[in-house]
């Protein structure tokens, strides 16, 4: 059975897009059949996977608001996992969702029949909690939330989590938080070591062990429409995203309890 996650947070420049293309590509390293799906504007995680964000004919825009099928849009990339892309049209579709019926479920319904292919598929989410992120939310299983150990991001993580809270009341009652991950680690820093003692005081088990460090590597990749994986193998980057893969790979298999507190108790 497939696991779907949407990666989220409302603050940009956390490595949400970093994260959804290494963690797709160190996925498929481990032999999982792997769906990333761009619902970004940006289109990042599309030029990240190696695919030209402008010379698409069908992209997420087509599935969410035109009513595609959701295979008509499936590029295979070099790296081996399916990519639904996006690019600018996903701005427009941020506007034209919200006079849908239904619209909060356009991306759950266009999945249906289509997620038993993989064991995974990764949503990557935009820098904002807009209606293209509430129905990644509406789709998902689980919210893998990567952040910086930082005080800033600690207060927007209390407005991602009360979205959280009102969609599984409202629209999605199996959505959980699937992890906390900690981003650009600097194991150095006084700052780093208080706030994930908050975090594992709040979240627990839900905080993933895995740290991704700061790495030229991770920031070069991109660049070469590439992975880490690809790009350098033997980086700190790519070694701690295959740790990462490991560890959600032996959590789906473990069906381990999440041990944090309620979300409700966090907010």
């Amino acid at each position: 059975m497939s696991k779907i996650f949407a990666v989220a947070n409302q603050k940009g420049g956390v490595g949400k897009t970093t994260t959804c293309v290494n963690l797709a590509a160190s996925l498929v390293a481990n032999k999982r059949r792997l769906l990333l799906i761009d619902l970004d504007p940006q289109g990042n995680a599309t030029m990240g996977s190696g695919v030209d964000k402008n010379e698409l004919k069908v992209s997420g825009y087509d599935v969410l608001v035109q009513g595609l099928p959701a295979e008509r849009a499936l590029v295979t990339t070099a790296s081996g996992f399916d990519l639904i892309p996006g690019n600018g049209d996903l701005s427009a579709a941020e506007v034209e969702l919200l006079s849908m019926e239904g619209r909060e479920s356009r991306l759950r319904q266009a999945l249906c029949g289509l997620v038993d292919r993989y064991d995974h598929v990764i949503i990557d989410c935009p820098p904002s909690l807009n209606m293209l992120t509430v129905n990644a939310l509406c789709a998902a299983q689980g919210v893998l939330i990567p952040m910086q150990c930082e005080y800033y991001a600690l207060e927007g993580l209390s407005a991602l989590i009360d979205t959280i809270t009102q969609i599984q009341q409202a629209a999605n009652p199996d959505l959980k938080i699937e992890g906390i991950l900690r981003t650009m680690y600097d194991p150095r820093s006084s700052l780093t070591s208080e706030v994930s003692m908050q975090l594992q005081e709040f979240f627990g088990e839900r905080l993933y062990r895995t740290c991704i460090p700061r790495n030229v590597r991770l920031a070069e990749a991109p660049s070469f429409g590439k992975p880490a994986l690809e790009h350098d193998r033997h980086s700190k980057g790519a070694i701690a995203y295959l740790a990462l893969a490991c560890e959600i790979t032996r959590r789906q298999s473990d069906h381990s309890p999440n041990k944090g507190r309620p979300m409700a108790e966090v907010v």
